[in-house]
């Protein structure tokens, strides 16, 4: 127990955190963009409603709870390894550097301590709009497919929704190699291998969640008939 204390206590414990709830969390994100894709079924939203119908019912209810409760104890884990991380990595060096030079590092793993913050905000803003319906948006309980089109027709929405997508896909693209990394895939040989796989996990999420607001400002996905 005490070596596990002190595993968990060091950098490296807290980095072996990291990688497990962020690969968890990218699961997750991939499988949630994968059931929206049910937005193109053509079918005025029939599917999707049906898939969102089922997600709230009783018989879905103990897996959607235990999927909540395994997704906040990784978000919570998540952002604490990271804010200590942070602080131990801004501790170790209390003198800044008079220029700063990055060889290895780059733009997306320089901006992970911004692009995780607005990643949060647009997770909150993202279920008050279209679970909860108290982003002061047009909203309609189990109607997954109104509520998308009613919110993406607003430019301001799909602008703040396209910015968020293009931040996590920043946070994911560095987060995928690092945490492969983390978990042993880290052998210079493969390098590229390890940078190919994120940068093409990345991509599909990121293309998948991207063309959900443009679809709809681009009259592709929208409501038969025109009504709300």
């Amino acid at each position: 127990m005490s070596a596990l204390a002190a595993y968990w206590r060091s950098a490296v414990g807290k980095k072996m955190v990291m990688a497990v709830t962020g690969l968890i969390l990218f699961a997750y994100v991939f499988v949630h963009m994968l059931g929206n894709l049910q937005l193109y079924a053509g079918d005025g939203g029939k599917a999707i409603n049906e898939y969102a119908a089922f997600l709230h019912s009783t018989r879905a209810a103990p897996l959607l709870w235990a999927a909540r409760i395994v997704l906040i104890l990784c978000v919570v884990l998540h952002v604490w390894a990271a804010i200590v991380l942070t602080i131990q990595a801004w501790g170790a060096r209390p003198v800044r550097y008079a220029k700063r030079v990055y060889r290895e590092v780059g733009y997306a793993a320089r901006t992970m301590v911004w692009s995780g913050p607005i990643i949060g905000a647009f997770i909150v803003y993202h279920i008050l709009h279209l679970t909860c319906g108290s982003a002061g948006l047009p909203f309609q309980e189990l109607r997954a497919y109104e509520n998308v089109v009613n919110g993406f027709t607003l430019w301001y929405v799909s602008a703040f929704y396209i910015v968020a997508v293009l931040m996590l896909m920043l946070h994911f693209n560095h987060g995928l190699w690092s945490w492969f990394q983390t978990l042993g895939w880290s052998h210079p040989a493969q390098d590229r291998a390890r940078r190919c796989v994120a940068n093409l996990l990345t991509a599909i999420v990121v293309i998948g969640d991207l063309s959900f607001p443009i679809a709809v400002l681009a009259g592709l996905i929208k409501i038969p008939g025109g009504v709300a």
